[in-house]
């Protein structure tokens, strides 16, 4: 273990003008009121404020706040002229279906959510209010019940919140009356229903919101202009950035975390640490002193282009299609046994475009550390699910793991790749940065090692899944000669070597890892990049060009370089200065 210098709010700064965050209900009242007083003069029209929620967005306390200040004529909750929650959870059945982890993503929208009479009968009321009158509407779709308002406030939350809001009964689904529901149900239907269907609405209408309303935090919400919002992700797409990372305790979690992140001691232990899933990750934009966090995803939503670059924005759309994340086992437990789906099997019963590859990069590890991969040589395949579905009834039958799967000893700064169709896990005092593709969810638990989730019940096991997408033939020879180490220098400058680390030919991303005590030549071309220091105290990202800030990393954080930026370099800084340092690299592979 080492002291921490780890960054846990690292944020892009956008402006230090004093006005530009409001903080506060007083101050955020002041200033839609004046937006709406400015546009009243020149308006025959009500002036109708819309405030467009992502789902989970304490409504309430919207209503009322805005309501008591603004003391508009009408306040339509958008939320009220929804379906019956009853008719709602009909609608979200098929894809959801009745497995408590997966479902298939799907084509619903915001607007299917609505009673057709109930919003027309909505509208037909709002053509009678008379000019300059305000109307206030509040919620999931409000822009869709007034598609012309006269400012829109678009009022945001990240996911982690929404997680945590699940995890205490605060919050239901979209439509729904679930509070009591388990917060994992919860969270499954957020991640196919709701916020696929909410990020479809927040395209449209995040680039012409004339406000962000940060909703993080109950007791200091935070506004900005829409115009600020927008010049924040336009800097951050054209220059290295963090986005914020959590972490969470798990059944098998360690110790690590806890130390060389600087975590608090409330948790038994760390498990998870999501430091680049932009999917559900934060972006912090720094006004002065004040920190406004949105959801990362609205910058791939913003300018996919310049972030992704062409070719990958071309292959995902407005997908982050790189995933880094920490497993820590470091004084814990071994990893469930599993195994990820197929690309086939992933499209046909998930509607995935594409699928869950993954590797192990070993930051840190203890001697007889292990990671279990592929099958033994000449494994009995019939025998092995038997004995797995014997495990699954019988807690008192363990599945006898070192008959059937390989173990190969984990050291710091091993690489072991995991194509999709084998079956893996890390096991016990081992420190992972898992680098891979983006669909995180996607993991079928073959074996839990007869233990309890933090919940005191059995976590899912999905031999069924699990069963159909084992490839029987990734043995031992296979598995040491492809999946293992397969470390190729590439190139080497004065001060710095590259090595190639994977990944397998049948995973879309490349991983690089940079030996180096001075300046390291790298360049984006044209294609997004996600690096990690995983050796030295400190570093330091600077432009040829001074085309951004230098900026500073610390060991085991992790950044985004857009395809935008370039030429980069990469150097020790600070008390890593004189020593060797390393990072890890992974970008989409786009050329033949």
């Amino acid at each position: 273990m080492r002291s921490s210098n780890y960054d846990k709010f690292p944020f892009v700064a956008v402006t230090t003008e004093a006005d530009a965050c409001q903080v506060g209900w007083p101050a955020i009242i002041e200033a839609l009121r004046t937006a709406l007083q400015a546009e009243s003069a020149a308006s025959d029209q009500p002036l109708v404020l819309a405030v467009e929620c992502y789902p989970g967005t304490n409504l309430q306390q919207l209503q009322q706040e805005l309501v008591h200040a603004l003391q508009p004529s009408q306040c339509l909750i958008a939320d009220d002229l929804y379906y019956s929650p009853t008719e709602i959870d009909a609608l979200v059945a098929g894809p959801l279906t009745d497995d408590p982890v997966f479902g298939r993503l799907n084509g619903l929208t915001i607007a299917d959510f609505f009673d057709p009479q109930q919003l027309q009968a909505a509208q037909a009321a709002l053509t009678q209010v008379a000019a300059a009158q305000l109307v206030v509407i509040v919620g999931t779709g409000a822009t869709l019940v007034y598609p012309t308002p006269t400012v829109v406030v678009y009022a945001d939350l990240a996911r982690w919140e929404i997680q945590l809001r699940q995890r205490r009964s605060e919050i239901a689904n979209l439509g729904s009356d679930n509070f009591t529901e388990k917060a994992s149900l919860k969270y499954k239907r957020a991640y196919f229903v709701d916020w696929r269907a909410a990020d479809r609405l927040k395209k449209q209408v995040l680039p012409r919101a004339d406000f962000l309303l940060d909703t993080n935090d109950p007791a200091a919400p935070k506004l900005i202009r829409g115009a600020d919002l927008r010049a924040g992700l336009a800097a951050a797409a054209r220059r290295p950035f963090r986005v914020v990372p959590f972490f969470d305790p798990g059944p098998w979690g360690g110790q690590w975390l806890r130390e060389v992140c600087d975590l608090p001691d409330g948790p038994a232990n760390y498990a998870w640490g999501f430091d680049c899933v932009p999917e559900e990750n934060s972006l912090l934009l720094g006004f002065g002193e004040t920190r406004v966090e949105i959801p990362s995803i609205n910058l791939v939503f913003a300018h996919p282009r310049e972030l992704l670059g062409e070719a990958v924005h071309g292959r995902f759309g407005t997908e982050f299609p790189i995933r880094f994340d920490f497993l820590d086992t470091m004084s814990g437990g071994n990893l469930s046994l599993q195994v990820h789906p197929l690309t086939e099997y992933a499209q046909d019963h998930f509607g995935l475009t594409y699928t869950q590859d993954e590797s192990y990069y070993m930051l840190d590890a203890e001697p007889g550390a292990v990671v279990y991969l592929g099958l033994k040589e000449n494994v009995d395949f019939p025998a092995m699910l038997a004995d797995l579905e014997r495990a699954q009834k019988d807690a008192t039958a363990p599945f006898p793991v070192t008959e059937y799967i390989n173990e190969f000893p984990a050291r710091p700064h091993d690489h072991f790749l995991i194509p999709a169709g084998t079956i893996h896990c890390s096991g016990a005092n081992g420190m992972v940065l898992e680098i891979s593709a983006t669909p995180y969810i996607f993991t079928f638990k073959l074996w839990d090692w007869g233990r309890l989730g933090l919940d005191g019940r059995p976590r899912p096991i999905h031999l069924t899944h699990g069963a159909a997408n084992i490839q029987p033939d990734r043995t031992t020879a296979w598995v040491e000669q492809h999946l293992v180490n397969p470390i190729v220098p590439v190139a080497s400058g004065p001060g710095w070597q590259e090595e190639r680390t994977g990944l397998h030919e049948r995973e879309f991303i490349e991983t690089r890892r940079h030996w180096f005590t001075d300046v390291v030549p790298h360049h984006t071309h044209g294609g997004v990049q996600v690096l990690n220091l995983v050796q030295g105290a400190e570093a330091l990202v600077e432009s040829p060009s001074n085309a951004f800030e230098p900026f500073v990393v610390h060991y085991a954080e992790t950044f985004i370089v857009p395809a935008a930026v370039g030429s980069y370099t990469i150097r020790p800084h600070g008390p890593a200065t004189g020593t060797e340092c390393a990072t890890m690299k992974a970008y989409v592979r786009t050329g033949a």
